[in-house]
């Protein structure tokens, strides 16, 4: 595992129609260490419940995001922000199929809420998502609920 005190300095970059990617400067001393699926999706429930216990249910899902995402940085673990996820069908090449909320190590989809109760339509979004993308795990979260656990949800392909 690593220590939060070893990361400094973000850096964000605009690629695409408008997504950022964002990653810090590592110390170069510092070892990368690969980590799994499971093992980011537990770091971002962490977030998400110290995001929640902070502020609360209520606010603007792009309040969530730009808090969520400022934390994120301190991890040192590499993100993408409103990425462009082409989508191609047949001859047609489309280079924005969807923005994908937050694209975490290439390895997890982060997909931010703050509605009053998700329906099944957000759940076949991200696995949309997920097929597209062909990554196997993603979070849906939904901040707008009293207890944050009742507002995280794993949703899995082929994991």
């Amino acid at each position: 595992m690593f220590e939060k005190k070893l990361w400094f300095g973000e850096l964000c970059k605009t690629v695409g129609n408008s997504g950022v990617e964002c990653f810090t400067q590592r110390r170069k001393d510092f070892k990368t260490q690969r980590m799994t699926e499971n093992e980011i999706s537990k770091l971002i429930v962490d977030l998400c419940f110290r995001i929640h216990k902070q502020y609360g249910p209520g606010l603007f899902e792009s309040v969530y995001e730009e808090i969520f995402c400022y934390e994120w940085t301190k991890t040192g673990i590499p993100f993408k922000r409103q990425h462009p996820v082409p989508l191609i069908h047949e001859d047609i090449k489309m280079e924005v199929g969807f923005r994908a909320d937050v694209i975490i190590d290439e390895k997890v989809i982060v997909e931010l809420k703050s509605i009053e109760a998700l329906a099944d339509i957000h759940y076949k979004q991200v696995q949309t998502y997920l097929k597209l993308t062909g990554l196997k795990l993603a979070l849906l979260v939904n901040f707008n609920v009293p207890l944050i656990k009742d507002g995280i949800h794993r949703i899995v392909n082929n994991l």
